[in-house]
């Protein structure tokens, strides 16, 4: 979400207004699954600096990254922007998101030194969708998980590797002390993936990494949008990436598709009706308007990137940790609805889906089995934890046993 775990590429940040050309769909032409870069070791131009940054970066399993200044225009016309989004009161109970504007305005002042943000890229498919189809609704009584979340948290994975570019940018300043990129300084830098208030995906869009998408997530013209994103503060001074010109034309496939029509408008989201928010961020009940609308999806959503068809283009993964863990790809509900809270907290560690919380966990399995096929163990099941945990969890599993004993009276009809 192009990242909270949430969402992935901050999707519940506020949306880039843009025009995009008239494009109604993607060019046919090969997928680019490699960065060009050069890996000679002759630094005569800041270009040249990139370039093997570039080469490090991919080498250490980012699939792209880009360049740009702290003190790019962008933070305070996006500071602009998410105070607007705000004031429309589409964050739901995500209140962080109400603080630190300065630094999001001003972020030279969240590292001190630093002059300039790589902004990275990791694709995270360990599996091929097919292209343009919502095949997650084909399994009704199986626990769908976003992609993302299905391994390890990213946040571990990306944070660990932008270190070890940095420490391998620090090993080569004395190369480049010629070239006036402040290289003869001490050497200052700071990971972040999702761990600080910064407009992640528009510094993304900014550095060239593909165009913000009218889900309000990052597209790249080579690998579509199931990639994390992450950044790396740093000391150097380095020119600034181009951002890349916009191509979802006239297409509108990922607002119609969406189950609870959280996109609103074209770049603007309702993050409080958003199927990711409302399984990963909102604590308590969930408004029943948009229980049938969940269906079997319990961690995430990623209906709006299934059905983009740039997306005919993603990546798979290099990077081992996004590999399934505890079958979290093909789970049934049942199979999920049975979980202690002692086996919730094992099999999820070090999992995105620690975040939600095993009561909050149960409340979207709930809904979900409401929602699956009518059966009369299912009913048997719900009525398992009923009084167990706690009134709210109640409330979701007596709407789910109405759910399905009325799907039960239907077939008798």
């Amino acid at each position: 979400m192009n990242s909270k775990s949430k969402p992935t590429q901050s999707q519940l940040t506020q949306p880039n207004t843009q025009t995009l050309e008239a494009q109604t769909s993607a060019p046919n032409h090969p997928r680019q699954t490699k960065i060009n870069v050069s890996n000679a070791l002759t630094f005569t131009t800041p270009s040249d600096v990139k370039q093997w940054i570039k080469a490090q970066a991919q080498a250490l399993g980012f699939a792209d990254c880009g360049f740009l200044s702290v003190h790019h225009p962008l933070f305070i016309q996006q500071t602009e922007r998410l105070q607007q989004w705000l004031a429309k009161g589409y964050e739901g109970q995500l209140q962080f998101m109400h603080n630190n504007h300065q630094l999001r305005a001003y972020p030279e002042q969240l590292v001190e030194g630093a002059k300039t943000i790589i902004s990275v890229r990791m694709d995270y498919l360990t599996q091929t969708p097919t292209p343009r189809t919502v095949t997650d609704n084909a399994y009704p009584n199986q626990g769908i998980i976003a992609r993302y979340a299905r391994g390890r948290d990213y946040h571990k994975t990306m944070r660990s590797r932008l270190k070890q570019l940095a420490l391998k940018i620090e090993a080569m300043l004395p190369e480049w002390q010629h070239l006036n990129i402040s290289s003869e300084q001490d050497f200052i830098f700071r990971p972040f993936s999702d761990s600080a208030p910064i407009f992640e995906r528009p510094i993304a869009d900014a550095a060239g990494l593909g165009w913000t998408g009218k889900h309000t997530l990052l597209i790249n013209k080579q690998a579509g949008s199931f990639f994390v994103l992450g950044e790396l503060f740093m000391s150097l001074e380095l020119p600034d990436d181009e951002p890349v010109k916009e191509h979802c034309g006239s297409c509108s496939a990922c607002i119609d598709i969406c189950p609870t029509q959280a996109i609103i408008a074209p770049y603007e989201l309702n993050a409080s009706a958003c199927i990711s928010y409302l399984t990963i961020e909102h604590d308590g009940i969930i408004d029943s308007k948009y229980r049938r609308a969940i269906g079997n999806r319990i961690f995430g959503c990623d209906d709006c990137q299934l059905i983009c068809p740039w997306n005919r283009y993603a990546n798979l993964t290099s990077v081992e940790d996004f590999a399934p863990r505890h079958n979290l790809d093909s789970s049934s509900l049942l199979e999920l609805w049975q979980w202690q809270e002692t086996e919730f907290m094992k099999k999820t560690e070090g999992s995105p889906l620690r975040r939600t919380g095993y009561v909050n966990f149960l409340r979207n399995i709930a809904i979900a089995l409401g929602n699956a096929n009518g059966s009369a163990q299912i009913i048997t099941e719900l009525r398992t934890k009923l009084g167990v945990h706690n009134a709210m969890l109640d409330e979701h599993i007596t709407w789910a046993i109405k759910e399905q004993q009325e799907k039960l009276e239907s077939f008798e009809r």
